[in-house]
Order: C-alpha cells, then sequence, then structure tokens
C-alpha cells in the first residue's frame, strides 16, 4: 500500500473521530495497546508443562495469576481463564491429569482477540488461535487403521471428544469456557464433515501450510496437527491468526526454571 493511500485513509478515519467525540474515544480505547499479561505470560503453562511427568503441584503456580486469571479446578483439571480490561482479549490454559498416577495428561491454551492487529482495518479483524497437546489413549492406540488418513481422523475424534470432557469439568465454575468450547467444538465439527466426504484432506494436517477450512464466525481457519507413537499436537487459528499459522513460537523460560529450582 503507497504512502498516498496510507494518508487518505488516516485523514479518513480522522474526519469521523472528529464528526463524534463519543467515537473517538471508542477508537481510542480500540486500538490502544490493553496492557499485561503478555503472550509470553499467557502461555508459560502451556510451554512449561511436560506431559506424563508435570504434577498438578508443579502446574498450579504456572498457571494461576491472581492479578489476571481466576483459577478453576476440579478432581482432574486445573484450569486458570482471564480477560483483558476492556474486554476485547479472553484466554484460558487448562491441564487435565490421570487420576491413577496424577500427571499431566493434556494441556491446551486458547485465546480470542477482538482487536484488530493494525490501525489501518483489514478483514478480519477478530482471531482465535487454540493449541492442545494430549496423551493418546485407549481404542485410538488399539485400533488397527486402514491408512495413515484414517488414524489421523480417528486422532481427532478423540480430541474433540477429549477437550470436550475436560471442560465439562470447569464450565460450572466459569461460563467463558462454555464459550471457547463452543468456538473449539465448532471448528473440531466443521474439519471432521470435510473430512468425512474428503478423507484424503486428512494429510494436510500434517503439512508446515495446515488444512484450510470455512468456520462460519471467522470464515477463514487452519488447523494442523502432529503425532508421534503415544502423543498428538493440534493447532488451530481462525480470522487473523491464520497469517501466523507457520511461525513457530519460541519463549526463553530457561531463567525462570531456573529459579524455581533453587
Amino acid at each position: 500500500m503507497n504512502k498516498t493511500r496510507i494518508l487518505f485513509l488516516l485523514s479518513a478515519v480522522l474526519c469521523l473521530a472528529l464528526s463524534s467525540g463519543c467515537w473517538l474515544i471508542d477508537l481510542k480505547d480500540f486500538v490502544a495497546p490493553e496492557g499485561p499479561p503478555k503472550l509470553k505470560e499467557i502461555a508459560r503453562t502451556y510451554y512449561l508443562t511436560e506431559l506424563r511427568h508435570s504434577t498438578a503441584a508443579d502446574v498450579l503456580p504456572l498457571i494461576y495469576m491472581p492479578e489476571y486469571s481466576l483459577l478453576s479446578q476440579s478432581t482432574s483439571i486445573l484450569a486458570a481463564q482471564g480477560e483483558k480490561k476492556r474486554g476485547y482479549k479472553l484466554w484460558f490454559t487448562m491441564v487435565s491429569f490421570d487420576e491413577n498416577d496424577l500427571l499431566a495428561k493434556r494441556k491446551y491454551l486458547m485465546i480470542a482477540d477482538e482487536k484488530p492487529k493494525v490501525l489501518i482495518p483489514t478483514q478480519p479483524w477478530a482471531g482465535f488461535r487454540f493449541d492442545g497437546r494430549l496423551v493418546l489413549e485407549g481404542k485410538v492406540l488399539e485400533e488397527p487403521y486402514a491408512d495413515e488418513n484414517a488414524r489421523r481422523v480417528a486422532m481427532l475424534k478423540f480430541a474433540r471428544e477429549a477437550i470436550h470432557d475436560d471442560i465439562a469439568e470447569v464450565r460450572e465454575d466459569n461460563k467463558n469456557y462454555d464459550v471457547c468450547g463452543a468456538m473449539i467444538n465448532l471448528s473440531l465439527e466443521t474439519v471432521l464433515t470435510m473430512l468425512d466426504h474428503s478423507p484424503a484432506l486428512a494429510a494436510k494436517l500434517s503439512d508446515a501450510k495446515g488444512l484450510d477450512f470455512e468456520q462460519r464466525s471467522f470464515d477463514s481457519g487452519k488447523i494442523g496437527m502432529t503425532s508421534d507413537e503415544r502423543t498428538m499436537t493440534i493447532r488451530i487459528r481462525l480470522g487473523s491468526f491464520t497469517g501466523s499459522f507457520e511461525k513457530v513460537e519460541e519463549f526463553d523460560y530457561s531463567q525462570e526454571t531456573e529459579e524455581s529450582e533453587q
């Protein structure tokens, strides 16, 4: 976009703002940074929790940020849900523990953001992301599959059911989990319907660019899934977050980990 075009758009925004003092306040509130916590702080539970290793005692000091989030828990779940002061961004982190050995078996990170990434309007503004890593269990491990695509579909169905059950454990404590869970479930249901009609598309789940799909709340969406012998990782990006699907996030928590061990 050339400079003339940018100046024209900024002038239009300014003229509209000056015509309504109330609108000017809303615009300033909408585009201004919302402040802490930063993504690194929100995501720390997800990235520092080790499946089949971390205990609830390990996760609790990571997940609970009393100044930013509300803690929810059940016999097998630790979860924290937060919302920015102006309400344009909300998130949750959640860890599910095995009832026998009490070790982490599933972990999730979800962020919804209604604010634009730049002042100049782009479509869509809003974005949604979900990250999950799950220990595979039961039939999904034992079942013989016709091919790798059938295995991928089975894992995606396993993830849908596990996420639903985990959110159900804490939804009565905080209704925002229902809202977030509905968005995750809608995305998974949409993708599974696609794969039911075209099973070969499942091969794109492990591609670096992911599998494109249309989600009625955000229009555009991408999903990716990888796995090893015992675990699977799933990523969903909707709306404005689809553009960063291939970006690998790297947060340095080494100093924080070293301090906690001392």
